[in-house]
Parts: C-alpha cells; structure tokens; sequence
C-alpha cells in the first residue's frame, strides 16, 4: 500500500493546499492520502487568533472533504512540543512496516531538503514527491534529486504542479480586510467567519448573499434598502459603516420564521420572553435574528444588540443602534405619511429624527386600538425627555 502524507500548518487550509492535494490524489494516485496538521511547526509560530489544533483539524475536514481518498490525521496535533516529520515518519513506519510511505512537499521545501532534521532517516523511509512550482524541466530541481540520489540513494518523484501563488499569512491577512472568500473553500470561510478567527471580517458581498438566503423575497428590497440608509447614516454620525451594513444585511434573518419556529429558537439559545413579547410574536425575530447572526456569522456584541432593539427600540440607545433603527424605519422602499419628515431629520438630527419615528409609532398603534410596546413606549418618552423644547 502507498500512503502519501501531506502535512503543514494549514493556518487556513485554503484554496492552493487543495489544489496540491488533488493533485496528488489525481497524479501519484496514493492508496492513502494523510493530511497532516501541525501541533507547532519547528519553523514558524502560529499567528495570533489562530484557531486551536482541533479547530485547525475541523477546518481541514471541511477543506479536503472532496478530495478522493483524503483522510484528515491528529497524529501530530496529539504531539506535544515542536512537531517534526521525522517524528511523524517513525510512528508511521511502526504502525506500516510494509507499506511504501510518500512524502509531499513543494519545490522550495525540496530544495533545502538535506537542511531538515533526520533528513537521512527521512531519505532511508520514504519516496518524495515533490509537487514542482516550477517547470517541469527545471534544472534546480533536477539536480538536487540527482544529488539525492547518488549521496543518499533517495527516491524521488517530481510531480509538475502549477501552484496557486499565494501564502496562508497573505490570506490572513486579507480576512482582516473583509477580503479572501475568493482564496478558501466556501465551508471553511464560512467557518472562519462564524468564529471570526485570524481578526475575520466577512466580505459584505458575501454576507449580502448569505442573509439573502434566509428572507423572504418579497422582503429583499427593504433589507437592502436598510443596508444602504444605515451605511449612510453611519458615515454622517460617524458610526463603522460597515458594521451599520452588517447590521442592516442581517437585521431580519429569522424574519420569515413562524411562531413555532422562533420559540424553537428561543428555546435553542437560551432566550427568555416576557409575557408581552409572547403576546406580540412578530417582535420575537429581533431576538431570535440577534442570537443567530451572533452564531453563524460572529457579529460582535454591538451588532448583534443592534439587531436586538431594531424592532421596538429601548430608552438610550448606542449610536449604531439607534442607526439600524432609524435605517428600517426611514429606508428607500418605505412609504407612509410622516416617513419624509423623520428622513429629513434623520441626516441633521438623529435623537429628532429617532424621537419622530419612535412617538410616530406609538401614535399609530394608539390610533388603531393597540397598546404600544413597554420598550417602544419608554423610548419614545426618554427621547422627548431628552430633546426637551427641542423635539419636534
């Protein structure tokens, strides 16, 4: 049996170390294919907000699931202290005494090869396969196997590979930027994005889509239209706006969800309702959205109050809360008698324009025989009180 072991930090596993796996998978055609994630790399640290070594181990999963006949290792992560191959080598030979063992590496590694540790032992055990980043005629890497070859009786497969060019600590770099959905699997950004790891923020084009998918479309147009008013308002207050978008993209994601269908997510993360927000279900998707923006998509603490209180309000809001209410009130597709006056406000005044919407609402509810909501009702109050001679 041929095991090929293909081992590496994979802090992200992304786009380019699956590509070398197919390749590997499609080319040498391996009975195994050993995907092997480093505890500690002897050549390098971690960078700050890595996920663990069992996240980097779920994050493989995800990112090798599709190659043929990949099976994701723990060998090294369940290894304490600095992890080198050798190590690995040994304790795979121990558990295959017969079978052939591959070692995978690029052309780079391949070339400072006898720079390794126990690279004899190394050369004694395995064949290498190494995946060339240059052409296939190259004469570096040509010479350095026949080197191997005549000193050490190395065995040796160059395998023409064209790589993608970029680095984990490049992609890294571009999740901080809300960039780098492009350079990973769709499971493990989705990943990353949820738990927010290396300093993550998501693409917002990539959030749009992924909020999309849980509205009804009928309700498309007024969460875009709440994106754009929010960013908006963001930058005239000065608010993140792209926090204001992530909060307007994802304000109304449990929206579409029955009765029943919220209360299971209540029960599912702990939420406990009043009597009054039983009585007024249709209030229960600012909590239920909050809690699941929180979960699958990791917004942070002011996002997801944000969310909380875009339904009814509350006295005091902080300035990205008060934005994401105004921005649903005030947004492009809304239409209704007084919506121009709190739109004017909004952009000049935004306790005048909030303290409009808020008494507005309360009015209305009032006129049509219902009670207002405690929260609604407080705010209103706390904003008038506030504004003083000032409110409208």
């Amino acid at each position: 049996m041929r095991i090929a072991i293909y081992g590496g930090s994979f802090n992200p596993p992304h786009l380019g170390h699956v590509a070398a796996a197919r390749t590997v998978a499609e080319t040498v055609r391996p009975d195994r294919l050993l995907i092997m994630p480093d505890h500690l790399p002897p050549h390098k640290e971690l960078a700050e907000d890595s996920p663990d070594a069992e996240q980097r181990l779920s994050l493989c999963r995800l990112a090798f699931a599709d190659i043929p006949g990949a099976e994701i290792s723990d060998l090294e992560l369940r290894r304490e202290g600095k992890s080198y191959t050798a190590n690995t080598v040994q304790e795979l030979r121990a558990q295959f005494p017969d079978d052939e063992l591959l070692l995978v590496m690029g052309s780079d590694m391949f070339l400072c090869f006898d720079e390794w540790y126990q690279f004899r032992y190394l050369l004694s055990e395995c064949t290498l396969v190494v995946l060339s980043r240059y052409e296939s005629g190259d004469e570096a890497l040509r010479e350095q196997r026949d080197a191997l070859q005549s000193q050490y009786g190395a065995r040796v497969e160059l395998v023409p590979h064209t790589p993608l060019e970029l680095s984990s600590s490049e992609v890294r770099e571009r999740l901080s930027r809300r960039l780098g959905s492009d350079l990973l699997p769709e499971s493990v950004y989705a990943e990353i994005i949820r738990h927010r790891w290396y300093s993550a923020q998501p693409e917002l084009s990539w959030l749009r889509e992924q909020g999309i998918a849980y509205l009804d479309p009928k309700r498309i147009s007024h969460v875009m239209g709440c994106e754009y008013e929010a960013t908006r308002l963001a930058q005239r207050w000065g608010e993140d706006p792209e926090l204001a978008a992530e909060a307007g993209i994802l304000h109304d994601i449990t929206k579409r969800l029955g009765v029943d269908e919220q209360l299971k997510l209540c029960e599912k993360y702990g939420i406990v309702n009043t009597e009054e927000e039983l009585e007024n279900p249709q209030t229960l998707h600012a909590k239920t959205g909050a809690a699941l923006a929180g979960d699958v998509f990791g917004v942070n603490a002011a996002v997801r109050d944000a969310i909380r209180w875009h339904t009814t309000g509350k006295p005091d809001m902080t300035l990205l809360e008060k934005i994401l209410w105004l921005a649903d009130y005030i947004e492009p597709t809304r239409d209704f008698k007084g919506v121009e006056k709190a739109r004017a406000l909004a952009y000049d005044d935004l306790d005048a324009a909030l303290y409009e919407g808020l008494r507005h609402t309360v009015d209305h509810l009032i006129k049509k025989g219902k009670q207002p909501l405690k929260d609604t009702a407080e705010a209103a109050d706390w904003y008038e009180e506030r504004l003083g001679s000032r409110h409208v």
